[in-house]
């Protein structure tokens, strides 16, 4: 015979205190100062990924490197140059140390990787679309992710 032991219940507290701060980070995202980070990090991210293309379209066409791996070695290479950019410019009043912050950060595109790689394969494979469309596509929808990671937890500016 197995005992079984019932799982705490979230606290109502817990709950009510995460969907307020939620709330919050929503809040911050449209006042005045969130918008700038937000629209300088689009900014940022558009001239990335511009460069991560470029990489990943002579990565495949031009060296025949398969799609999948060609995805992972470019969004590698752009994102180390977004780590430099979101740090001086989109972030610029953070008081996260380099390395740390770096860390954080590495982490944050690790989960935006995994989120734009089940995209860009999901439409390539189900959607059967052109794999630039696909990574364009998966890219907007990663980029929000590594947005709000990055601003909430790395660098603690939402």
């Amino acid at each position: 015979m197995v005992a079984s032991y019932p799982l705490p219940e979230p606290r109502r507290c817990d709950i009510v205190n995460r969907i307020e701060r939620l709330k919050e980070v929503g809040g911050e995202l449209t006042d005045e100062r969130g918008a700038k980070m937000f629209g300088r990090n689009t900014v940022a991210s558009i001239i990335v990924f511009a460069f991560d293309i470029l990489l990943l379209w002579g990565l495949v066409a031009l060296l025949d490197v398969s799609y999948v791996p060609a995805a992972v070695i470019a969004y590698a290479i752009a994102m180390s140059l977004f780590y430099v950019i979101a740090r001086k410019w989109v972030f610029p009043d953070s008081n996260q140390g380099a390395a740390k912050g770096f860390f954080y950060f590495l982490v944050n595109v690790g989960i935006g990787f995994l989120v734009m790689l089940a995209v860009y394969w999901s439409l390539i494979h189900f959607l059967e679309l052109h794999y630039l469309i696909a990574r364009l596509a998966a890219s907007a929808v990663s980029g929000i992710v590594i947005f709000l990671l990055n601003a909430v937890f790395n660098f603690k500016e939402l």
